[in-house]
Order: structure tokens, then C-alpha cells, then sequence
């Protein structure tokens, strides 16, 4: 299976293109930066808010068919900052990063996709959730609520023509962007997200759940 994972040069993308390179797959990665990258990938270039960049991507991509796309890249503006200190800045690069940007992505990806009627995983976040709302991070949140909404409506859109569309909360993981007192291993999550990609089908196209196959409400 040919799979292109954004954001894959570290943290939680990085764990996920190393464990497609076990379960044998080709893996594409994409980085802002292609400097000290595993050599296995395929590397692209690609800054999800730069419209020239999304562009060189897509060109890059050319026709080669596209068995799966997992909208990984993401940032965190707003972490561990008191709601009064919250800027509209860092609101616009949430959006930019973890919704606009992944909206970029897929259309970009689009005509590899149709070619092999393939599945797109965006990485999203309980923390996006109304149901579950305790306050802070509001940039984020926001970001991460609109992108599960987009997904959802994705997955109506590109049902007939083949393509599943699905929405996964990674847990909170060890990374360095989840912090050392994380609750779960960067193997946990991957393995379980992978568990996840597995079962996405058309018929179950518009899940919203956890990696450990937790049904999440939105």
C-alpha cells in the first residue's frame, strides 16, 4: 500500500511512517525541511500554509495512485497559555495549520486518491470535543472541532465515488508536543491508530473514535 503521511519528520507522523514501514508499506512523508530524514521515505516538501507549496506538492505527486492519506501535521499555539493571553494569531495558526491546512492537503491529494479509491485518516483530538469542554486551549480546541467537522463532511462527499474518510484522537503521547508526562507511549498510539486505518472502509467511513478504538463524541 502507498501511503503519504504529513508532519511525518517527528513526534507522532515519524512513529506513524515507521510503523508503516513494517507493516510494508511505502511510505511518502512530507516535511517543511528535508534535512536528517530516515532515508527509507519518500520524501516531499510541503508547508501546509504556503499555497505555493501545497501546489509544488500536488505537482510533485503527479498521477501515481494514493492507497491512503493520513493528515497528520499539526500545531499548538496556544499550550499552556491562560485565556487571556490567547491572541488571534495564535487562533489564525491552529486554523491555518490543523484545519485549513489539512482542507489544502486533500484536495491536493485528491486526484491520487480517485485513482485508487483510497482512505484518508485525519489526525484530530478529544480535545476538540463540545461533549467534553473543560475549558482552555481554545485556539486549539477549535481548530481540532472544525477539522473532525470537516472529515464528517468529507466522508458524505467522497463516499460514492470510493473514498473513506476517517477521524482519530492519537491519545495523549509522549512526544514533544504532548510532554514527558503524557499518558501513553508513542508505540501505543501508533499501533493503535494503525489498528484503526485498518478497519476504515466505506462502510464505516465518517467514524469518529480513539486509537484504542474508543468511539468519540463530537
Amino acid at each position: 500500500m502507498q501511503v503519504l503521511i504529513t508532519g511525518a519528520s517527528r513526534g507522532i507522523g515519524a512513529g506513524l511512517a515507521q510503523k508503516a514501514l513494517i507493516l510494508g508499506h511505502h511510505v511518502i512523508g512530507t516535511a517543511r525541511n528535508l534535512t536528517s530524514l530516515n532515508e527509507r521515505i519518500d520524501w516531499l516538501q510541503l508547508d501546509v500554509t504556503s499555497p505555493k507549496s501545497v501546489q509544488n506538492f500536488a505537482k510533485s505527486m503527479q498521477t501515481r495512485p494514493l492507497d491512503m492519506l493520513i493528515c497528520n501535521a499539526g500545531v499548538y499555539p496556544d499550550k499552556g497559555q491562560a485565556a487571556s493571553d490567547i491572541t488571534a494569531a495564535m487562533f489564525a495558526s491552529a486554523f491555518q495549520v490543523n484545519t485549513i491546512g489539512v482542507w489544502d492537503t486533500i484536495q491536493a491529494a485528491l486526484p491520487n486518491l480517485r485513482a485508487s479509491k483510497g482512505k484518508i485518516a485525519v489526525i484530530s483530538s478529544k480535545m476538540g470535543s463540545s461533549a467534553r469542554a473543560p475549558g482552555g486551549s481554545y485556539a486549539y480546541r477549535a481548530s481540532k472541532a472544525a477539522v473532525t467537522n470537516l472529515a464528517c463532511n468529507l466522508a458524505a462527499d467522497l463516499k460514492p465515488e470510493g473514498i473513506s474518510v476517517g477521524s482519530y484522537h492519537p491519545g495523549w503521547v509522549r512526544t514533544d508536543m504532548g510532554g514527558e508526562n503524557a499518558d501513553i507511549s508513542l508505540e501505543d498510539c501508533t499501533n493503535g491508530l494503525w489498528e484503526r486505518f485498518a478497519k476504515l472502509s466505506l462502510d464505516t467511513t465518517g467514524v469518529c473514535e480513539g486509537y484504542d478504538g474508543a468511539p468519540l463524541a463530537f
